[in-house]
């Protein structure tokens, strides 16, 4: 079965770097985009980073020119890594993939940066 595992979460001080990893399973990886999405509490989920099959990116206004997305089909991985981060980046930090009309997520990742 499809399987979504992210890593790479932490406390770090504002200015500071993340890399978050998402290791996937159950299905063929390099054949499909691959999304990181967060959520901050009491705010809703939203997309932060996509990669797409031909290794296409794209990001949302608050995280560009900070974080990159990138992927290693050969070791079914996608990566986010989280450079210069606010406290306002604090959020849950889930990897997504859209398979055959399913959706499916990770258990996600904490990040909380600290001022």
């Amino acid at each position: 079965q499809v399987q979504l595992v992210e890593s790479g979460g932490g406390l770090v001080q504002s200015g500071g770097s993340l890399r978050l990893s998402c290791a996937a399973s159950g299905f063929t990886f390099s054949a499909y985009a691959m999304r990181w999405y967060r959520q901050a509490p009491g705010k809703e989920r939203e997309l932060v980073a996509l990669i797409s099959v031909g290794g296409s990116t794209n990001y949302a206004d608050p995280v560009k020119g900070r974080f990159t997305i990138s992927r290693d089909n050969a070791k079914n991985t996608s990566y986010l890594q989280m450079n210069s981060l606010k406290p306002e980046d604090t959020a849950v930090y889930y990897c997504n993939a859209a398979i055959l009309s399913k959706t499916y997520w990770g258990q996600g990742t904490q990040v909380t940066v600290a001022s």
